[in-house]
């Protein structure tokens, strides 16, 4: 890391911690109660949270992917759901950061920077086939553009000013920015998962909702490594739960006073079988961090590629890097989140201590782009040198025409 990225992390830590503190102070009862964290959302917006990635000049911090990585891993330990309620505005900042110099990047980066939010919209659960969109923009008599469709894992919508959406466009996939707060838009907290509940992975409604002509872009114009970073994002949040694990086994095993009679200590916290699966669960939370650090990089390298003979390579090894860590933390995580029982009583798990909601929310966002695919698409690589397909989608059949829509909850 740079002296320049040392000094720009240190900046943003230093006014972004009171505020996770504050936030992880209030995580259990918002769980408990399920209260949707829109003050927490707020808070992070006016604190520039939003604009860490982007340049100095534009009223960011400049971090880059590893840094910024680290301060994902830290919100995630104090709340696991504000990250990915992020995770659509993160990959959009990237989109804007990626585009060509213009009108249509100066545009956004003033929205960006003036502190706007971006929200997901990329996934139906209806029976629209693989890679097609019921969801669809198309144009009113006056010429301008309207979208019809419901979305489901609308994951940061509620909480955005903008909704990006994929929408079908005479057969092909396109890209539809929306403004939240218009007539024809309706999102809803309906998102029952077990886990990450206040991430607001809700429905959308469009019903002759508006957007501009500026907003509308063939989905052909993201930028190329962009499912590794929606991965990078669900990787930091596993980070952060293997922290609160290690965190909250550490402090409950502390102030645990109760032993049993065939333990092996007359301290809990001088138990060494209870030490010892408190030092497994510190490896877990080391080794995730690593890995998140290392697709980073990777990410990095691939943004730093892009126009250079070597991108290609440079996105394929993200995606590949990434897909690493999601099957090494998919099964890490979960585990360290059952392990940490075998350290304490039957007290443990009482809905009051809320322990549950590591491997609850561990398990949901382990859930996401299942590992099993991604694990015979990586072992395809290696025996067989194919490069997986990046860009997948998920659907009633598969589609025979149109580009594939990606699906990120």
């Amino acid at each position: 890391m740079t002296d320049t990225q040392k000094d720009r992390l240190a900046a943003a830590r230093e006014r972004l911690r009171p505020l996770f503190t504050e936030i992880g102070e209030g995580t259990v009862a918002r769980e408990q109660g399920r209260i949707l964290p829109f003050a927490e959302v707020e808070a992070l917006r006016a604190a520039g949270f939003g604009r860490l990635r982007l340049p100095v000049e534009h009223g960011g911090d400049g971090l880059d992917w590893p840094s910024f990585a680290e301060v994902l891993i830290e919100l995630a330990a104090a709340d696991s759901n504000l990250p990915q309620i992020f995770r659509g505005h993160i990959a959009y900042v990237e989109h804007v950061l990626t585009a060509p110099p213009g009108a249509w990047r100066d545009l956004w980066l003033d929205r960006l920077g003036a502190g706007e939010l971006v929200g997901n919209a990329w996934s139906e659960n209806g029976a629209a086939a693989v890679g097609t969109n019921a969801t669809r923009v198309s144009r009113r008599s006056d010429g301008s553009w309207r979208v019809d469709g419901r979305k489901f894992y609308t994951t940061g919508s509620i909480f955005a000013d903008w909704i990006d959406a994929t929408v079908d466009l005479d057969g092909t996939t396109v890209t539809a920015l929306i403004r939240r707060e218009q007539r024809g838009v309706t999102v809803s907290d309906d998102w029952d998962g077990f886990g990450q509940p206040l991430t607001g992975t809700g429905t959308a409604v469009f019903d002759d909702a508006s957007v501009d002509d500026v907003d509308v872009e063939p989905f052909t114009a993201r930028f190329p490594f962009q499912t590794a970073v929606y991965q990078l994002t669900l990787l930091s949040v596993l980070a952060g739960i293997a922290a609160a694990i290690e965190r909250d086994t550490a402090t409950q095993v502390r102030s645990r006073t109760r032993v049993y009679s065939h333990g092996s200590a007359d301290r809990v916290a001088d138990d060494p079988q209870v030490l010892q699966i408190v030092g497994e669960l510190t490896a877990v939370r080391a080794t995730a961090r690593a890995l998140v650090l290392d697709v980073a990089r990777e990410v990095q390298h691939a943004a730093d590629s892009l126009g250079t003979p070597s991108a290609q390579d440079a996105v394929v090894t993200a995606e590949l890097r990434s897909a690493h860590a999601q099957i090494v933390l998919t099964d890490l995580v979960p585990r360290a989140a059952s392990r940490l029982f075998d350290t304490l009583g039957a007290s443990a798990v009482r809905s009051g201590t809320a322990l549950d909601r590591h491997w609850r929310n561990a398990r949901t966002v382990s859930s996401h782009n299942p590992w099993i695919f991604k694990a015979r698409q990586l072992g395809d690589h290696v025996v067989n040198g194919r490069v997986p397909d990046f860009v997948w989608a998920v659907g009633a059949a598969k589609a025979q025409e149109g580009a594939p829509a990606p699906a990120t909850a």
